[in-house]
């Protein structure tokens, strides 16, 4: 069942917040007011995971520029989350919130939860200022995300958000022509 156009659920968790470095309580509610980038995947101290996270950390920077908080969701808890930012190379330079999920809460909620292993799936949702989600990726366990379609995916979903009528095609770059679906379009495209 898809997300997409739908308010997120209602949830509190604890995380640890590896920019601060301490231990915070996190709610749907953070969630709201600003974009949102919520990052599944399976385990901490894992092999594909940890390239994905510090992929999302390589387009930190870009994310905030747009006004993105970003956060990472696993079903370990919080105190494994900084376990695992201190003793990894790739982990530890992460700078956004890391949940825990270990009640499988939130994973449930999102529907990433892998039933048969108890495990999060790898999705990635965008959720904008109102706690509705924009946009959902979820890929295969082996299967690794590349972030800086995020950035992409964001601007546009934030260009839509601001002209209403507008619709930006495939390959849509900041700057670039959009649409205004119309029967004027109908078979011209």
């Amino acid at each position: 069942m898809s997300l997409i156009g739908k308010q997120i659920e209602e949830f509190s968790a604890q995380a640890y917040n590896a920019k601060t470095d301490e231990f915070v309580g996190v709610t749907h509610e953070d969630l709201k007011g600003n974009w949102s980038v919520v990052v599944f995947y399976p385990a901490d101290f894992s092999f594909v995971c940890p390239t994905e996270l510090q992929d999302v950390q390589n387009q930190y920077a870009k994310l905030q520029e747009l006004g993105v908080n970003v956060y990472s969701v696993s079903t370990d808890t919080h105190f494994v989350h900084k376990a695992w930012h201190d003793h990894s190379d790739a982990i530890s330079t992460l700078q956004y919130v890391m949940i825990g999920d270990p009640s499988q809460a939130i994973t449930r909620n999102f529907d990433v939860l892998d039933e048969t292993t108890g495990l999060a799936q790898r999705g990635t949702f965008i959720v904008d200022p109102d706690g509705v989600v924009q946009a959902a990726e979820i890929n295969a366990d082996g299967i690794g995300r590349d972030a800086s379609t995020l950035v992409h995916k964001i601007k546009a979903a934030q260009y839509v958000r601001q002209n209403p009528g507008e619709v930006c095609p495939a390959k849509w770059e900041e700057g670039n022509d959009t649409l205004t679906p119309g029967l004027d379009l109908v078979g011209k495209i």
